[in-house]
């Protein structure tokens, strides 16, 4: 069984939706190529038509795996977060101790990190090296590049 996930109604909606286009129009789509593929001749023979049945495979795939993660996702009731620690949906500015710079992000599930956006999953390693620290401590943060100093300067919800 999967870990439950936890979400914001938007990030919920958002997988939701990815779901059902998979479900329908993707599906929908593969077939139209499984079809077009078996009618160009011998299927003993036929590349097209067994790339067409993996990519249809990978669909099933994805689609399941998809299934699964909706199936374990809670959305968050934000009115019960504890708003003097680090944890999901906190907007945490951080400051690098070694040169004085000073980031904004937002702790998301996996499935919701966009680093454009500032938003990064609690998975990461930034992101679960904050969990649990409130403002004014100090976050030692193993990273591909070594370790690297944070001080919390500031939590919001």
């Amino acid at each position: 069984m999967s870990a439950v996930n936890y979400y914001t109604k938007e990030g919920l909606q958002k997988l939701k939706d990815e779901l059902a286009h998979l479900k329908t129009k993707g599906r929908s789509d593969m077939a139209k190529q499984i079809a077009e593929a078996r009618d160009k001749g011998d299927l003993s023979e036929n590349a097209e038509y067994d790339a067409a049945k993996d990519a249809q495979g990978l669909l099933e795939l994805k689609i399941s795996k998809l299934e699964a993660v909706v199936g374990n996702a809670r959305v968050i009731d934000e009115s019960s977060l504890d708003t003097s620690k680090v944890g999901i949906l906190s907007t945490v500015t951080i400051k690098n101790k070694k040169n004085g710079m000073q980031v904004k992000y937002m702790l998301v599930a996996e499935e919701e990190a966009d680093l454009k956006l500032n938003k990064i999953s609690i998975k990461s390693p930034i992101g679960s090296g904050l969990l649990g620290l409130k403002e004014g401590d100090t976050a030692k943060i193993k990273v591909p590049a070594g370790e690297m100093e944070f001080e919390i300067v500031n939590i919001a919800y």
